[in-house]
């Protein structure tokens, strides 16, 4: 699936709600199926500066790909944070760095968050394509020598 895909397919999933109370249920429900975190990688580098909560975010490059894992010690942002491993996880660097999330606008979820929650979505989007550039630039650079 495409990144344009996966987001339509979030688009979809949550134009099934009505109203936000269930929205914020489903991403409570989205969140409980983040994969395990490696407890070792709790450590404040991988902590997400200007997060309200603790979130923690590490990548892994193999055969081509970015690959995301995450934890957070908030519901709420366990189940944004899986939304954007669902959209970013598994993609080429170039397919992260360019990709426009509009999901995130178009299901209304930057309206419903605290500025301090929006503030962490913003954060997390960020590292995430930070670890994007690192890893295309250090292929770059191994290409080159």
């Amino acid at each position: 699936m495409t990144i344009e895909q996966q987001q339509q397919s979030i688009i979809d999933e949550f134009a099934v709600f009505d109203d936000w109370l269930d929205k914020y249920q489903y991403i409570v429900d989205l969140g409980n199926l983040l994969n395990d975190f490696p407890q070792d990688q709790e450590k404040d580098e991988n902590l997400i500066e200007g997060c309200q909560s603790k979130v923690w975010i590490v990548s892994d490059y193999k055969d081509g790909t970015v690959t995301f894992k995450a934890k957070s010690d908030a519901v709420i942002v366990k189940g944004i944070v899986k939304m954007l491993m669902d959209v970013l996880s598994e993609r080429t660097a170039d397919e992260i760095i360019a990709c426009n999330l509009y999901f995130i606008d178009s299901i209304g979820l930057k309206e419903h968050l605290s500025p301090t929650r929006s503030n962490g979505l913003n954060a997390m989007v960020k590292r995430m394509r930070l670890s994007a550039m690192a890893y295309k630039a250090k292929f770059e650079l191994k290409n080159e020598n």
